[in-house]
């Protein structure tokens, strides 16, 4: 389970969007976009305005690559790597038995006799 769970983290690959706005990170997002602040220019052209102003907002996407070799050809491996996972599954696989029904210990318990009753041999009475 364990070894599944190393398996799959060093193979996922993520992706980091980060919203900067003046130099300061304001948001970041993980698989997706990130909504930014709200201070994103508008299109200037559409107005006819020839102006054109430096935009303080910045988005960059950081990407965290996976690895992507993990086939393995049975090719290469030797007589004695082959026998070592072999072995390994076959006793791997025994290591685990399934119990058909509860079995109960105590099925066939008979309790001892009592010959004579022990606490009135203890006791005291007060009359």
């Amino acid at each position: 389970m364990v070894l599944a769970f190393v398996v799959l983290c060093s193979t996922l690959t993520v992706a980091f969007n980060n919203h900067y706005c003046g130099g300061t990170l304001v948001e970041t997002a993980v698989f997706q976009k990130a909504k930014g602040c709200g201070m994103e220019m508008q299109n200037p052209s559409s107005e006819g305005c020839a102006l054109t102003k430096k935009h303080c907002c910045k988005d960059e996407i950081v990407v965290i690559d996976g690895q992507d070799e993990l086939q393995l050809t049975y090719d290469t491996l030797t007589f004695e790597q082959h026998l070592f996972v072999a072995s390994f599954i076959s006793v791997y696989s025994n290591l685990f038995e399934v119990l058909d029904r509860n079995v109960s210990t105590y099925q066939y318990y008979k309790p001892p006799r009592v010959i004579r009753q022990l606490y009135k041999l203890d006791e005291t009475y007060l009359i």
